[in-house]
């Protein structure tokens, strides 16, 4: 009789146990949070760190579960003004990730799911990373000096995300640049190849004349050499190679042909 009872017992208080607990296992690369629902900070008065099965009662406590490992998230894009009162357009990408062990701190912090966080708090932290460093640059400086400007941004959200307990793996701006500037740079491009290719011509047509500047000195001084080489003799050698041996019938015939006919 007594076995039975006992029996009843922990059958009873298996039963209850059942009804009054729960059991949750965090996956690998999460951390666990479990939160005591009925604390007197506002309702949370324990949280605390948990790895691998938890057991937890529902009705007193709750289980959160944060990934520990780097999220890249993509966020709406904004405008951004810079100093001089441009406005250029900001598509951001980073990656990021909770640091190892503060899962409890980020939660006790801002009580959501470590997504709304994200997708919230964080974002609010990108945009003002953008603002208050792009603030500070007139435009002809952020196009001049896009990757400094860029890099000031990152360092300075990753500072801000680090008292979050956020570490920064890396930012992509997304910056794309007003049209006015967009339009001024490609005609300037265009005008820098305008000149390209007239310079080009310029070189081309100098080159021809160069050509025949050199031609024309090259046959200067070709008839100058063949001048002076035409001496009496050679120009009587060659009024002999071309004298056909019969002397003129009428007029006076040069002496030259008459001191060859005597011979």
């Amino acid at each position: 009789m007594k076995s039975k009872i006992v029996l009843g017992i922990l059958m009873l208080m298996c039963s209850l146990f059942s009804l009054t607990s729960c059991t949750e296992r965090i996956d690998a690369g999460s951390e666990g949070i479990l939160v005591n629902l009925y604390g007197s900070d506002k309702g949370v008065d324990d949280v605390s760190l948990c790895t691998g099965r938890v057991w937890y009662n529902p009705f007193t406590e709750d289980v959160y579960e944060y990934p520990t490992y780097v999220q890249t998230v993509d966020y709406p894009a904004f405008t951004i003004n810079a100093k001089d009162g441009s406005e250029f357009k900001i598509d951001p990408t980073i990656s990021l990730k909770i640091v190892d062990g503060k899962s409890p701190y980020v939660f006790k912090k801002y009580r959501k799911e470590l997504s709304d966080v994200i997708n919230g708090t964080l974002y609010n932290y990108v945009r003002d990373a953008f603002r208050i460093q792009l603030n500070k640059y007139t435009t002809d400086e952020i196009v001049s000096n896009r990757d400094l400007v860029e890099k000031a941004i990152e360092s300075y959200l990753s500072k801000s995300l680090a008292k979050e307990n956020f570490h920064l793996e890396q930012l992509t701006s997304g910056l794309t640049y007003p049209k006015t500037i967009v339009q001024s740079v490609n005609a300037k491009n265009r005008a820098v190849q305008e000149a390209m290719r007239v310079q080009n011509e310029v070189k081309v047509v100098q080159a021809e004349a160069q050509k025949k500047i050199v031609a024309a000195e090259a046959e200067y001084k070709a008839n100058e050499l063949r001048t002076k080489a035409l001496t009496p003799a050679v120009l009587e050698q060659m009024w002999i190679e071309k004298w056909d041996g019969h002397l003129p019938t009428y007029g006076t015939v040069p002496s030259m042909f008459k001191d060859i006919s005597k011979h």
